[in-house]
């Protein structure tokens, strides 16, 4: 009697079980090439879980490189003290490891904000952006410049030894008479330079201005 009811059932529910098992799983020569199956087809798009791939704790997310460029001075544009020392390091320095630019100049703004200073404190002291982090003004940018160039320049830093209090108030006393005793131009004086720009970071800025 038993083998009779299972065999009755085999017969009512075996096709339509093959056929559900078609649908849902249909063999490699059912499926038509270049037609995506339906998602929809198999479940509701509610029962779909989208994860995120995982983070590795030991890759850190890119920084964007700075572009600010090291080796680099920043001075008074319009004072004619400070362009003759410009054209003095631009001889000195035959493997140009030495670049400018004007204060007045926008190019100048990023460096100032790198060395948290505003124009008034340039105007009173040049700045000499030695590399990331590492900046002086007065007599240290003065003689930290100096170290960059062939010998017998670069032995003038050895000047560095004598206190800095002191070599800052020779600085001082000079770049406050500056004006007075070599002149001061309505613009920045490498606009008659021409030359020499190609030293500058600022050169376009300059050329636009010209």
């Amino acid at each position: 009697m038993l083998i009779r009811q299972a065999r009755n059932f085999s017969k009512a529910y075996a096709a339509p079980l093959s056929s559900s098992l078609k649908t849902l799983f249909p063999s490699p020569a059912d499926v038509v090439p270049g037609v995506a199956a339906d998602v929809a087809d198999v479940t509701g798009a509610d029962d779909l879980v989208y994860t995120e791939p995982p983070v590795s704790s030991t890759v850190k997310p890119a920084i964007e490189p700075s572009l600010l460029q090291p080796g680099v001075v920043i001075y008074d544009g319009v004072c004619h003290l400070c362009h003759g020392g410009v054209k003095w390091v631009i001889r000195a320095d035959k493997y140009r490891k030495i670049k400018f630019c004007c204060l007045q100049s926008q190019a100048a703004e990023p460096y100032l904000r790198l060395c948290g200073l505003d124009r008034e404190d340039v105007l009173r002291r040049f700045l000499f952006v030695e590399g990331p982090g590492l900046y002086h003004q007065a007599s240290t940018a003065a003689l930290k410049v100096l170290s960059h160039l062939p010998l017998p320049y670069s032995a003038l830093s050895s000047l560095l030894i004598i206190p800095r209090p002191l070599r800052d108030a020779v600085y001082d006393y000079i770049a406050k008479q500056r004006y007075h005793w070599f002149g001061k131009s309505e613009d920045c004086l490498v606009l008659k330079d021409k030359k020499l720009l190609e030293r500058f970071i600022d050169r376009d800025e300059m050329l636009g201005r010209s």
